[in-house]
């Protein structure tokens, strides 16, 4: 599979940029694209120094948001010759499992898919390892989109997804929430208002063990807020 990119958006993952980039490789060829937001070089260092192939690392030296990562990524990949039908985004901590990879690629084309999210409330799906208040947010988080969106899946809020390269297009010229995780509810809606073909597929989502956590007070309330304005903007009909 070569025709396939991953976007992993990072911030401060020195611990584990290493381990995921070569699990991601021992499973596939796909373009790998590193979009770091840290202020060190700690991660660039260690990537320079692995020389792995069919990777583009690129260093933006300050804190821009995991969405502003992802939409940097899909243009990069938009404007390059490369022929790639699928578009991935996963996280550096590695509670996205690269052994999934293959197995959804897989049912990501075979069903002519636009977007497939690794659903984390699927019944065959797993939560690993995360504390109550975690899973309490996750879970009022995800309801909430719901009832505000209304778009029929489970999971919002999980960022390993799979992406047509038209579904990618929406994403680098249509979203606008680049700062914390509300542009993956933004997305969802402006794929779904589009009448993609939006699926869902189990996956086990473990906690990160290594590194710190991005989500804080602030990223909470943001998200919030994000979520009224898609509410707002799909009322009036500018989505």
């Amino acid at each position: 599979m070569e025709n396939e990119a991953i976007i992993i958006p990072a911030f401060n993952e020195e611990k584990n940029i290493k381990k995921i980039v070569h699990l991601i490789r021992d499973k596939t060829q796909a373009l790998i694209i590193i979009v770091d937001d840290s202020a060190n070089s700690k991660s660039k260092n260690i990537i320079v120094k692995e020389k792995i192939n069919n990777l583009l690392y690129y260093h933006r030296k300050k804190k821009l948001g995991r969405g502003s990562a992802i939409v940097f990524g899909f243009k990069k990949i938009l404007k390059s010759k490369r022929k790639i039908n699928c578009f991935i985004e996963m996280d550096a901590d590695l509670s996205h499992n690269p052994n999934e990879l293959i197995r959804n690629i897989s049912f990501f084309y075979k069903h002519s898919i636009d977007l497939l999210i690794a659903s984390r409330y699927l019944k065959k799906s797993k939560i690993i390892n995360w504390p109550t208040s975690r899973k309490i947010l996750s879970r009022l988080s995800n309801m909430l989109a719901r009832i505000f969106l209304g778009v029929p899946v489970k999971d919002y809020t999980n960022g390993f997804r799979f992406y047509s390269k038209r579904a990618a297009k929406v994403v680098a010229s249509e979203c606008k929430n680049l700062d914390g995780f509300i542009i993956l509810s933004e997305i969802l809606l402006r794929t779904y208002r589009k009448n993609y073909k939006i699926l869902e597929i189990n996956t086990i989502f473990k906690n990160r063990v290594r590194g710190e956590s991005t989500v804080n007070v602030d990223l909470i309330l943001k998200s919030f807020l994000g979520l009224w304005k898609l509410f707002f903007l799909k009322i009036f009909k500018k989505i």
